[in-house]
C-alpha cells in the first residue's frame, strides 16, 4: 500500500496533504482532482484550498473543532469514490517578443548552451506548457516542460527589478513575471499580456492543469498588443482540450 498522500497538522486551523515527491503531470493530475473535490465538498465553509506541484494546503479561515480530523474524513471519502472524470482543461496561446530589447539573457544562455538565440527562440516556443500552480507573485504561472537543451541555473545575483512581462528560465521550468519584482530567472522575452487582473472574477483565468503555447511576436505587435490590453481590448486565444 501506498505511503501518500501523508497528512500534517498545520497549527490549529491547517492542514498540508502531500502526495508523492515528484514533479509530474501524473501527480499533478492527483492533486488537480483532489482540490476539485475538496472545493466542492467545502463550498458552504470559509476555506482556501492551495496546490503546488505535490501537495495541497487546506486553511480554514473559520477555525472548527478539529480540522484535522474533518480533512482526513473527506481523504477517505475522495479515496473510495473512484474519481475518474476528466479534468476540463484549456490550452492558451501566448504573445513573446524575444527582441534584445528584452532578451537580457539570451546572449549568456546562447554562449552557454552553444545555441545561436534563434535556436533557443524556436526551442522555447516549439512546446506546449503545463501550468502545475500559481506562485511567488499573483498570476505567476510554474510551467514544466520545458526542452532540456534550455535547462539553465537561476541567476547567482538576482536582480532588484524584473520588467512586468519578463519571460525567463529557471531551471527546469519556464514563466511569466505578472507584475514588476525582484527576481533570480534568466530573461529571454517579455510577454504584453496581463495574467492577473484583481477586479475580474477570475482574477487568472489560467489554473493548474492548463497548457500554454509561446508565439513570437516583433516589437511592433508587442506594442500593438499592449495598447490593446491597456483598453481592455485584449484576450488571450485559447481553446478546449
Amino acid at each position: 500500500m501506498s505511503d501518500f498522500p501523508k497528512i500534517k497538522r498545520m497549527g490549529e486551523g491547517a492542514v498540508l496533504v502531500e502526495f508523492e515527491p515528484e514533479i509530474s503531470p501524473e501527480i499533478l493530475e492527483k492533486v488537480v482532482k483532489l482540490k476539485k473535490f475538496l472545493q466542492e465538498k467545502l463550498i458552504k465553509q470559509k476555506v482556501e484550498v492551495i496546490s503546488a506541484y505535490n501537495s495541497l494546503i487546506i486553511n480554514y479561515l473559520l477555525c472548527i473543532e478539529d480540522v484535522y480530523n474533518e480533512v482526513c474524513a473527506l481523504l477517505e471519502e475522495f479515496s473510495g469514490a473512484n474519481i475518474d472524470e476528466i479534468i476540463e482543461s484549456e490550452l492558451f496561446h501566448v504573445p513573446v517578443c524575444y527582441d534584445d530589447v528584452f532578451g537580457l539573457d539570451l546572449g549568456e544562455i546562447s554562449k552557454a548552451k552553444n545555441l545561436s538565440e534563434k535556436e533557443i527562440i524556436r526551442l522555447h516556443s516549439s512546446v506546449d506548457y503545463l501550468v502545475y500552480f500559481t506562485g511567488f507573485l499573483p498570476g505567476f504561472l510554474y510551467l514544466g516542460g520545458l526542452p532540456k537543451k534550455l535547462h539553465f541555473s537561476r541567476r547567482s545575483h538576482p536582480r532588484k527589478k524584473v520588467r512586468k512581462g519578463a519571460v525567463g528560465i529557471g531551471e527546469k521550468q519556464t514563466g511569466i513575471y505578472p507584475q514588476t519584482s525582484p527576481g533570480g530567472w534568466n530573461i529571454i522575452g517579455n510577454s504584453p499580456v496581463k495574467l492577473f487582473d484583481p477586479g475580474a472574477d477570475k482574477p487568472c483565468k489560467i489554473s493548474a492543469g492548463d497548457r500554454l503555447r509561446f508565439y513570437q511576436v516583433d516589437l511592433e505587435e508587442h506594442q500593438r498588443i499592449l495598447e490593446l490590453v491597456k483598453r481592455g481590448e485584449f484576450s488571450i486565444k485559447s481553446e478546449k482540450l
